[in-house]
């Protein structure tokens, strides 16, 4: 095999492995083992924040678009263990070294946990928001409202429409 054969293969490895990246696909999950970001109950909502439910305990993290619009995340105030929010309430903030944000509650509930290696290591958010950098778990206290979200192919339209607009 030539050497241009050799970088065009090298050049479509490395093509598929962004693209693998960008749309969730890990190596992993490619061969059938666990998937690493993409999860069909994962629900969105407007202000980029994803909850992922699992029995009446929801998992809370940003979206990629917003780890990536903020750039590299310095610092999290997550919401305290036990502190109740109501749906879209303020519960706590990201800041970058772009600009600060807030976090609002995707769903009402209990805080039940927070994520102690977020707030020692924000840049986690920035690696692996769907994973590592998730933010804290919350008991729902109003499960109908995880219908107000929107599942990933919701979102990614939403990004776009949003995208348009600008």
């Amino acid at each position: 095999m030539g050497w241009m054969s050799r970088a065009l293969i090298t050049l479509a490895k490395s093509h598929q492995a962004k693209y693998n990246v960008i749309s969730g696909i890990s190596q992993s999950s490619r061969h059938g083992f666990s998937t690493t970001s993409f999860n069909a109950a994962r629900m969105f909502t407007d202000k980029h924040e994803w909850v992922d439910l699992n029995g009446k305990v929801g998992t809370v993290g940003i979206s990629n678009y917003a780890q990536d619009s903020l750039g590299d995340i310095v610092y999290a105030q997550l919401p305290d263990v036990g502190s109740d929010f109501n749906i879209q309430d303020e519960c706590g903030a990201l800041e970058s070294v772009k600009a600060a944000s807030e976090l609002y509650c995707p769903v009402s509930g209990k805080v039940v946990e927070k994520n102690p290696e977020v707030e020692n290591t924000p840049g986690l958010i920035n690696q692996s928001c769907y994973d590592k950098g998730w933010l804290f778990r919350i008991e729902l206290s109003k499960p109908e409202e995880m219908e107000q979200l929107m599942d990933e192919a919701a979102y990614e339209k939403f990004l776009k429409s949003q995208a348009d607009d600008g």
